[in-house]
């Protein structure tokens, strides 16, 4: 019983964690650099070759405690690799700054698509998780899908125009904040299309 007690902690852990490292490391090595070869690396380089790694460690650990991986985080964690691989291969930071905006605006187009074929493709990814009604996936999609958006276009403004600091700050906590202030809101707005029927079943 206490091994399945400590479960979801341990997830939100995994899920949470490597950008935590990832937020310590920048301002640990930030000021720092080293040279490999003739080319020299700064700290945020040096951060994000170690953050790969550790990201793909947690998401296999994930996997082996959950038995599962969706979809979203088999595409974030490809994204970093081919992002962050690129980043440090050619010593460019940009790289990995844009990753955000790229999942994101995948995630819009992935969405909007469906919306178009009046089909949730979220209720497909996460339908085990929430017990709405066919309509109530429908405007919980709608609504998501101009969330991802939203996220995109704040990414972008926020690594094109202002410090690197600043954008570490907002990709570890700022992205992770509004992610869970609006999943839990929209938990609240779709009390109506909860689907009693799933509700007692379980």
């Amino acid at each position: 019983m206490a091994e399945q007690n400590s479960k979801p902690g341990l997830k939100m852990v995994l899920e949470i964690g490597p950008l935590i490292l990832f937020f310590v490391g920048y301002f640990l090595l930030r000021d720092k650099s080293i040279v490999v070869g003739s080319t020299e690396y700064d700290g945020f380089i040096m951060i994000t070759a170690l953050f790969v790694p550790v990201l793909i460690a947690s998401t296999v650990l994930l996997w082996k405690l959950t038995g599962e991986l969706s979809r979203m985080q088999i595409m974030t964690v490809f994204l970093v690799i081919v992002f962050g691989g690129l980043t440090v291969f050619l010593n460019d930071e940009r790289f990995i700054k844009m990753k955000p905006t790229i999942i994101y605006l995948l995630f819009t187009a992935t969405l909007g698509f469906g919306l178009l074929q009046k089909k949730s493709y979220l209720q497909s990814l996460m339908g085990q998780a929430l017990p709405l009604t066919d309509k109530g996936w429908m405007v919980l999609t709608q609504r998501t899908t101009l969330f991802f958006l939203f996220l995109a276009i704040t990414n972008e403004i926020i690594w094109r125009f202002m410090s690197t600091d600043a954008w570490v700050t907002f990709k570890t906590f700022g992205l992770t904040g509004l992610s869970l202030a609006f999943f839990g809101s929209q938990m609240y707005f779709l009390r109506k299309y909860l689907n009693m029927e799933l509700i007692e079943k379980n």
